[in-house]
């Protein structure tokens, strides 16, 4: 597919309601389909997704949905667990969300007779970001408004507790870091912790704020991205704890940071939804500029395929995907 810069969306998923979260699992579940969940004011729904860039004999994209959950409350964040597996007898699907109510909830269904949830119970004000120990998947962390990053075990049981100095709004784990927690403040202090000791052992500065969302680059554990006040900005942990490179991209500011899966140069922006219409930007380091630019209605959420340079925002009543170059 040739694509210039700007471009219109590759394809929409109808949704029932607003969607403020949208997450492609990020592990291999054991079918050709790519897993997807999206959170609405009071559900996350699970379905499938399958692109023609991937498959030929798909025209366009094919999307199923396999289950509904009923949440109760609007869902502000999903992290999916390493232990889903469509291959099973019978299946498992497995996620953690986080909600308004700043609870947890940890969702574990086979599709048919078994649906369970667990509330967590601890942080004292908006939870933003989660994440499942990436390898075994039996630990959750989450950072939150409250000034802490918590690490829980599937039983809502606290392992540990870290305490920031502001708001927590981002938090990582890479598959080849197992021992290590990724927290990004929004005071723009990015910090590791070892989780055996329980210390931070190192600390990146952005020099501005507010630092909104950071990330670990999978495909290059020594990359961290990020966006604070209306730029990126990108580090190489053994160069400087002060980042390489940063641009201003987000005219009023920038929301959310994605490293794509399958390229460790390419990374997604969006800023924060203004009037109408929320702005992605693709980008490239060997490319002075976006190398797409999208617009969503009134967009929510980002993230990456995990084997396709292909990103999902979630907006009004639909899922917006685009695809982009390598």
């Amino acid at each position: 597919m040739k694509q210039d810069s700007t471009r219109n969306i590759s394809y929409t998923v109808d949704c029932e309601d607003y969607v403020h979260v949208v997450k492609f699992n990020p592990f291999d579940s054991g079918d050709s389909c790519s897993l997807i969940a999206y959170g609405g004011n009071n559900y996350v729904v699970v379905g499938t997704c399958r692109f023609q860039e991937e498959d030929a004999e798909v025209e366009g994209m094919q999307y199923k949905t396999l289950r509904t959950f009923h949440h109760g409350i609007r869902v502000d964040a999903i992290a999916w667990s390493p232990e889903t597996r469509l291959d099973a007898i019978p299946p498992q699907i497995r996620f953690c969300t986080a909600a308004s109510d700043r609870k947890l909830r940890l969702f574990t269904s086979d599709l048919q007779d078994k649906n369970e949830f667990k509330t967590f119970d601890g942080h004292s004000d908006y939870i933003n970001d989660l994440v499942f120990a990436p390898n075994e998947g039996q630990e959750i962390a989450s950072v939150s408004d409250d000034h802490t990053c918590r690490v829980w075990d599937l039983e809502g049981n606290e392992k540990a507790h870290f305490v920031l100095r502001s708001p927590g709004m981002s938090v990582c784990w890479h598959p080849e870091e197992a021992f290590k927690l990724m927290v990004a403040e929004k005071n723009g202090t990015i910090r590791f912790y070892d989780l055996i000791t329980q210390q931070a052992i190192l600390s990146l500065e952005c020099e501005q704020i507010p630092l909104m969302s950071a990330d670990w680059c999978l495909k290059n554990t020594l990359k961290i991205g990020a966006v604070a006040g209306s730029d990126w900005l990108i580090w190489d942990i053994t160069r400087s704890s002060y980042p390489q490179d940063k641009r201003p991209v987000h005219v009023d500011r920038a929301r959310i940071f994605r490293w794509s899966r399958v390229n460790e140069n390419l990374f997604a922006t969006t800023g924060y939804p203004g009037k109408t219409t929320t702005q992605l930007l693709v980008h490239h380091l060997g490319h002075p500029q976006p190398i797409l630019t999208g617009t969503a209605a009134v967009g929510s959420g980002l993230t990456w395929h995990r084997t396709l340079p292909l990103c999902a925002v979630g907006g009004d009543h639909k899922i917006f995907f685009w695809v982009t170059e390598m």
